[in-house]
This record gives C-alpha cells, structure tokens and sequence, in this order.
C-alpha cells in the first residue's frame, strides 16, 4: 500500500510530458486522458485516506534512501481528506473548463497550455499535501507556483498580466523568506524532516524555535491570504478565467492552512505565537466580511469573503486543541468545495448575461431557475445556515473557542457569529440584485461581444475570463450567439449565450452536491476529523511511520 502514496504526484507529471508531446492536436485524445488521470488521483486519493484510516499514516522513502537524505512523502489521514477533497473538486473544474472551451483555445499556442498547466498545478498540490519534508513542501509550492502564473495569465489580457505579475511577486517573496526559514533550520536541527524536526526542534532554545515559527507562519500565511498578508487576492483572482479563479479560490489558499496546521501540531507544539494567530483570525474575519459587503461585482464579492472565512480555520488552528484542529479540518473541506462551487456559479452568470457586476444583473431566478439553485445552495452552506455542513464546521470550532474560555477566543467566538451573519447579508444580496429584482434596463443580449481590446486598456482589474468589459462600458459589438472568438494580448472577445453548455452545468451540480454530501455524512466526516486531530496532536504515529521507531 505504501508504493501508491507518490502515484498522485507521478501520474499528472508524467501525463504532462505526454501532453506537451501531443501540443495542440488530438484534442478529443487531450480531454480523455485528462480526465481518465484526474480520475485515477481521486481514486488513489479514497485508497490512501481508507488506508491510512485503517493502517495509520503510510510513508515512502524514494530511492529508498532514509531521512534526512531522501525524499519522504507521507499520507496520514489529513493528507488523505486534502488529497481527495481536492482531487474531487481538480476534476469537477476540469469537466467545467472543458465545457467551457478554455482548452479548446490551445491551437492558437505553440503548444497546448491548458491541460498541462492544470496538471501540473494538480501534481503541485498534491506534492504539497504528501511533502514529509520542508524541502519537498517547498517544492510543491514552487510547481504551483509556476502552474498558476500560466493558468492565471491565459488569453494573454493587459488585465490579466498585471494581476498576474502581481501574484508572482508576493508568490516570489514568500517562496525566498521560505527558503530562508529552511536554511535556518537545518542549521540548527540538521534536518528538514518533519518526523525528525519532531524530535530535534525540542532541543533548540526557545528564542531560536520562535523564530523559525514566525518564519514558516508568516510564509504560510501569505498562500492562504491571512490579513494582512491578503492585499494581493482581490485584485488577481478575479481577473483569471473562471474555472481557473474556482480552483485557485477553492484550493490553493488552503495549502497554506493546510501547511499551517502540519507545521503547529508536528514541529511546534504548545506554540507561543496562540495569541497572535487568534489577532490574525479575528483581523481577518472582520476585514475580509466587511470588504465583501462593500464589493457591487460578484467575483470580488466572494474573493473578499474567501479572505474573511480563512478566519475560521486559523482560529482552530490557533486553539490548538483536539475540538478546534477538528472542526479547522472540517471547515477546510467544506470551504475548498463551497468557494469552488460559487466561483463555478460565478462563471455561468458570466456566460449566461455577460457580466457579475450585480447593478447590471437581475430577473435571474425566473429567467434561469437551475442557476438560481446552482447559487442558492452553496450561498447558504457558505454562510452557515443549519444543517449544512458549513454550520457543522463553524459549531466545532465555537465550541472549541467556549471551551477554551480565554479572552481572545471569547472575542473569536463573538467574531464568527458576526462574520456568519454578515456572510449571510452579503449573499442575501447578490440574491436579491442578481436574482430576484427585475432585470435592470439596458441588460446585454446574447450574442454580444462585451469586451475588446480597448476595452482592456481602461485600467480596470474586474475583466474576466469570459472578456467582462468594464462596468459603464458601452462598446459591445453584435456577433452570432456562440460564436468562437480569438483572444489577443491586449483584450479579450467573447459572446455571450442563454444555453449553457451542459458540462459546466453538470460539473458545477456535481460540486453542489459534493458540499451537500458533507452535510450527510456530517457524522462520520465529524469522526474522522476528530480521530485526525487526535493523530496530529499525539505526533508520535507520524513519527514512528516515517522512522520506524
């Protein structure tokens, strides 16, 4: 069982190989082999959480060289939730995007960008969630990295440029203060293994260790945009295409917590930064929530309520108790489904009315009932509302807060309730402007083309994937409904249509009932997390798994 544990690493790379050789031919050949692979990760990802349910967690030294030489990569069963619940929503985007036509656009490359870009970004992540190391985890990060910048910039748009030579300047910085930290200590521990940091991180006087925690904490806490490290997020998600924008919203901020949540229960136990990290959540919350109410564009609406519920699960982490590392975990899964899901709605107003920008939407639920419940659903397990499964998570870790009964998880706890409530109103509203008023005059008519390449050069950072012209912007020309249109490097051109294609109306149900699926299997999701908080927080069966001892 242990040999499969690098499959989800191997498989997208060595598919990606094939893929680049393939470049922009054979495109039904392209589709069927990215699927079938994506398929076989969640399929091992099931495996690998079942095992390491059953078995405890399971390691593989590759080359079979022991630490601290060789790579280490581990799947207990924190990995195994992230690997599958990500695995499921990587390939649910795919069948979207391919809906879409995003990949379709890959004959006008050099090569075919699309279908490989996105497996090596799903190989990143999967790296990141198996790393038994600092290096690895390093690793993982850097091949997101150079994945989502590709990913982030396709159809070339002035718009998408700066946003995206945003993101890699921050993703820049973080990656050199990570390296930085992982010099540090190897030092000091002559280790980057996690099982033995484990050990030898104990010994290193208290200065020194609370150093290397800030480090490693303010690194990832700029992947999972904790305020005030998330200025750059509003401003380069919203401008990538729409699958793109789900799946990064949806997943790649949590690699960040994820990262957090390996590093404080492993390698710092009884972390004396608690305090600071409940001041982060808190920040985060109220900031992100507030930012939300204030947006009039659907997809920064979300961007800034993405920052706001990453609160949640540095507020769990932050507690560091088994009720709180429970219900984080939980939240995680929840969230990585939720946020993909209503990015996914986002992108099919988009290509319904041309548009998210809410003043210039409406009439929605009478006009597109299942696009109605497509939001809807989501929009509520997002705020909260009982019996969902958003509601499970942030119960756990209220509880948790109240059990701990300290001033600044009082504070949380009175936090979360506001942020719920104000999550709440903030979706009450895009359903009442995009749903339920009338249309407002002077709504665009399919078959218009709402963004050109002089469009672009306004200024604006809300363009999308689907050529959102800037709000106010008059300059739509007619073509026919559903005709392909051809992207440049300076705009963008697009039509819109009131038949959506039916694989990105399946891809996106199925994520709806992904997340409602959380709800009824609320109980044993519960249990399992709590067994996986216990596991993190005894430390000792991830340790014997890597060393044997």
């Amino acid at each position: 069982m242990n040999a499969l544990v690098p499959l989800p690493v191997l498989l997208p790379l060595c598919v990606t190989g094939l893929k680049l050789a393939i470049g922009p031919r054979l495109h039904r050949f392209q589709r069927f082999i990215s699927l079938a692979v994506l398929g076989a990760v969640l399929v091992l990802s099931v495996v690998l959480m079942v095992a390491a349910d059953r078995h405890g967690p399971l390691s593989v030294h590759l080359g079979d060289f022991a630490p601290p030489v060789g790579i280490t990569l581990v799947a207990d069963r924190l990995a195994g939730l992230m690997l599958t619940v990500s695995s499921a929503v990587t390939l649910l985007v795919l069948v979207y995007s391919l809906g879409q036509g995003m990949a379709d656009r890959d004959d006008q490359t050099p090569v075919g960008v699309f279908h490989p870009a996105y497996l090596i970004l799903v190989a990143g992540v999967s790296c990141t969630f198996l790393a038994g190391d600092l290096v690895n985890l390093y690793v993982g990060f850097e091949i997101m990295l150079v994945a989502s910048f590709v990913l982030l910039t396709i159809g070339g748009t002035a718009t998408r440029i700066r946003a995206g030579s945003t993101y890699v300047i921050i993703s820049l910085f973080s990656s050199v203060l990570f390296l930085v930290a992982i010099a540090m200590t190897y030092a000091v521990a002559g280790t980057v293994n996690f099982a033995q940091l484990a050990q030898r991180l104990q010994e290193v006087p208290l200065g020194v260790r609370t150093l290397l925690e800030a480090m490693l904490l303010t690194v990832f806490a700029i992947k999972a945009a904790v305020f005030p490290l998330a200025a750059w997020l509003p401003d380069s998600y919203p401008t990538a295409p729409a699958p793109v924008t789900a799946v990064f919203a949806g997943l790649l901020t949590k690699v960040g917590v994820y990262s957090m949540l390996r590093t404080q229960t492993l390698l710092f136990p009884g972390h004396r930064l608690g305090d600071l990290l409940m001041l982060a959540a808190l920040a985060s919350m109220a900031v992100g929530i507030l930012g939300a109410v204030a947006q009039t564009d659907l997809k920064r609406v979300l961007s800034f309520t993405l920052i706001s519920h990453i609160g949640y699960m540095v507020f769990g982490i932050a507690l560091a108790g088994r009720g709180s590392i429970g219900g984080a975990i939980v939240y995680v899964a929840h969230h990585i489904t939720v946020q993909t899901t209503l990015f996914l709605v986002a992108g099919l107003i988009e290509r319904r009315d041309g548009t998210t920008e809410l003043t210039r939407l409406g009439g929605l639920a009478k006009t597109a009932p299942l696009l109605a419940v497509l939001f809807f659903v989501p929009a509520m397990n997002l705020a909260g509302m009982p019996p969902l499964s958003g509601f499970i998570g942030k119960l756990g870790l209220m509880r948790a807060g109240v059990a701990d009964g300290g001033g600044w998880a009082w504070a949380l706890v009175a936090g979360s309730a506001a942020t719920s409530l104000l999550t709440l109103y903030v979706m009450a509203k895009v359903w009442n402007l995009a749903f339920w008023r009338d249309a407002p005059p002077g709504a665009e008519e399919e078959g218009v083309v709402l963004e050109s390449a002089e469009d672009d050069d306004t200024g604006d950072d809300t363009g999308d994937d689907e050529g959102e012209r800037p709000t106010g912007s008059g300059s739509g020309l007619p073509v026919p409904a559903g005709a392909v249109v051809s992207a440049g490097f300076l705009g963008q051109s697009i039509t819109t249509t009131k038949h959506l294609p039916w694989p990105m109306l399946v891809a996106t149900g199925a994520a709806v009932a992904l997340g409602l699926s959380y709800t009824v299997l609320g109980g044993p999701l519960t249990t399992f997390t709590q067994a996986a908080a216990t596991e993190l927080l005894a430390r000792t069966p991830y340790i014997e798994a890597v060393l044997g001892r």
